[in-house]
């Protein structure tokens, strides 16, 4: 089964990705964008669901470092900011597609499953 690390800070929407991954993912946890990028090295998952605002460092700045020692690894930009300026710097910072918040199940699934 893929693996994808959730990068999230917010525990409600933690475990609403859960909800949504359970039996089609394993996944694993991040709660900040320093432990996302340490997380991301060691286990190697097969995609990365950024939240873009956390704490110790934020997702752009995670997607970066990220992608700069696994520059194939799929990165998910997940936020409420919605705005084209923020999907914009997401895709800046590496990542390969955007998904608001609140979070659509479906959709979400079917965007994970266009990358893994």
């Amino acid at each position: 089964m893929k693996k994808i690390l959730i990068a999230e800070d917010n525990d409600s929407n933690y475990l609403l990705m859960t909800y949504i991954l359970k039996g089609h993912y394993e996944f694993s946890h991040a709660t900040n964008g320093q432990e996302a990028v340490l997380k991301a090295l060691a286990e190697r998952p097969d995609m990365v669901l950024m939240d873009l605002k956390m704490p110790v460092m934020d997702g752009l700045e995670a997607t970066r470092q990220i992608k700069s020692q696994m520059p194939n690894l799929p990165v998910l930009a997940v936020t409420a900011n919605a705005f084209d300026n923020d999907r914009q710097r997401a895709m800046d910072a590496g990542c390969c597609d955007f998904i608001s918040k609140p979070v659509n199940a479906a959709e979400c699934l079917k965007i994970i499953a266009k990358y893994i």
